[in-house]
């Protein structure tokens, strides 16, 4: 006798509940082997030098800094507070966020899919290497992509029930965001959008609920706003202004080859199809929330991306939009060919590959050999590399000459420095070209750690000048490295460090505070300049 419609016989119940058991058991053990991964690395790797900035910023907390709002440095705070100061601690609160990511992919499945598909959804976005990879940096994108994916929970549950506890969530998770980063402002345009061209969306505009999420999400912009009124919007000019050149930029049009690249090639391509199929279905449940906010991020970040900042590395910006599509493919799954099923597992499967080449590569980077291995090749990691040597050395150097200040020519050095020092260990830093570029010269200025404050608190004090090399690119070696005579009187060479077969260099110099501005001197005649040149020639 054939079942009625709709029922599930004996046979059906035990076919699907092994398939669950399958998917779970599948996602657990990769999720233990991932994170076990993320762990060993994060215990190893020499810090990012952005990571050792907020580090830095950690040593002080405040409502916001330079470069970002203060979540990322109030986390990193925790972490050494519960596991003391090294890597493991500096990451510690980054790792179990990152942990959560798959598991709120899963849960924002669930609510329009089965367990299979949720745990499917899980997988999925564990497999994806910019988000499987999450937490082994204590970087803000952490934070900011558990809130945005709080956030779309709480948007899910409210739209489907009205209940105050999910508006509650949703005004959370933006709250988390807008204490994360100034990138909170794409969720809250997402929405924006969701809102307007989706008729269960418009109908929220008369919801209370909605009005009070948003006034709790506000609670997170507070920070930003007490920060930039007490430091004339330096971190709004640095987000908004500073770091965008705000024009056409046609090298940009190549983003699709870098999100390719960052998801792996496949996935790209089912993650944008599911993208367009959620923006066709934007007027039913799910899809005007799933599909509305995945798609807005991915075309909204490429829109962005033709004219604001096209110098640093922007392919983890629409992240939380693949995450949100990757909850959304099992809606799919109903009206999918068996064919289009398995390029989807195999796209999934390459980005495995991609998630354990990218992990694979850190692992690399933070071992012993790794960068040595690396070191005739373009992926060399040198953002990871020589700091723990340079560390070393400035320590001895520091123990000769117990009198001397610790001078870094740039803020990644002098963070880099201090974290390898410790907390007690004082840094100034001189006016980096490379500060300004990365939003740092303000907060510098604030510490009074930068030239100016060198200058007006120690004239003529004894230093020891620490000299990253390779920091500029090589168009901007010569000038910079050649205003160093400029800036300390007398600077003798007292040790340098080559790495890597010269990919990293670093020198140490005696000098001194100037008393009174120093003549303007060429490059050629400083020494600093020349040692750099004859050690690059040698090479």
């Amino acid at each position: 006798m054939r079942a009625p419609p709709g029922h599930m016989t004996m046979r059906d119940r035990i076919s699907v509940a092994a398939a669950v058991r399958t998917w779970r058991g599948i996602f657990l053990v990769l999720f233990a082997i991932v994170s076990l991964a993320k762990i060993a690395i994060a215990c190893r790797l020499s810090p990012f030098g952005d990571e050792a900035f907020y580090w830095q910023e950690s040593l002080a907390p405040a409502w916001g800094y330079s470069d970002l709002p203060p979540l990322t440095a109030w986390l990193i705070h925790i972490g050494e507070m519960l596991a003391g100061h090294n890597l493991f601690g500096m990451r510690l609160p980054f790792l179990l966020i990152g942990a959560a990511i798959p598991w709120q992919v899963r849960a924002l499945a669930l609510r329009y899919a089965g367990q299979e598909q949720g745990w499917q959804a899980a997988l999925g976005a564990l497999l994806l290497p910019l988000a499987g990879s999450l937490g082994v940096l204590a970087l803000p994108d952490v934070p900011l992509t558990f809130g945005i994916l709080l956030a779309m929970q709480g948007l899910c549950a409210a739209m489907d029930r009205d209940r105050a506890r999910d508006w509650l969530l949703l005004g959370i998770g933006l709250a988390l965001c807008w204490a994360t980063h100034y990138r909170a402002a794409m969720p809250m345009l997402a929405g924006l959008i969701m809102l307007c061209v989706t008729p269960r969306g418009r109908a929220q505009w008369r919801q209370p609920g909605l009005w009070g999420a948003l006034l709790v999400a506000s609670i997170g912009l507070l920070p930003i706003v007490v920060f930039n009124a007490a430091q004339h919007g330096v971190g709004i000019g640095f987000q908004v202004v500073d770091r965008n050149p705000w024009s056409f930029q046609p090298g940009a049009l190549v983003q699709p080859l870098e999100q390719a690249m960052a998801c792996t090639p496949l996935a790209y391509v089912v993650l944008l199809w599911a993208a367009w199929q959620g923006w066709r279905r934007r007027a039913h449940a799910g899809w005007d929330v799933l599909g509305v906010v995945g798609i807005t991020f991915v075309a909204a970040y490429f829109v962005l991306g033709l004219f604001a900042d096209d110098v640093r590395f922007r392919a983890h910006w629409p992240l939380p939009g693949y995450l949100v599509l990757i909850a959304a493919l099992p809606m799919l799954a109903g009206s999918m060919s068996r064919t289009w099923r398995r390029v989807i597992a195999t796209a999934f499967f390459m980005a495995g590959l991609g998630l354990a080449a990218g992990l694979g590569y850190l692992g690399l980077a933070a071992s012993t050999e790794g960068p040595r291995v690396l070191a005739g090749y373009k992926a060399f990691p040198s953002n990871f590399t020589g700091w723990r040597e340079s560390g070393v050395e400035a320590g001895k150097l520091l123990a000769a000459r117990p009198d001397a200040l610790l001078v870094a020519d740039n803020f990644m050095l002098g963070a880099e420095l201090r974290f390898a020092l410790g907390a007690q260990q004082a840094v100034y830093v001189l006016d980096s070209p490379f500060n300004d570029k990365h939003g740092r010269a303000p907060q510098l200025a604030i510490w009074r750690r930068d030239e100016a404050a060198l200058l007006a608190d120690a004239p003529g004090h004894h230093v020891l000048l620490a000299v990253d090399e390779t920091s500029m690119r090589e168009g901007a070696r010569r000038d910079w490295l050649g205003s160093l005579c400029s800036r300390v009187a007398s600077p003798v060479l007292v040790a340098r460090l080559d790495l890597f077969e010269g990919r990293r260099r670093f020198a140490f110099y005696d000098a001194t505070v100037p008393s009174m501005a120093l003549p303007p001197m060429t490059a050629d005649d400083c020494v600093v300049w020349m040692n750099a040149w004859r050690a690059g020639m040698s090479d």
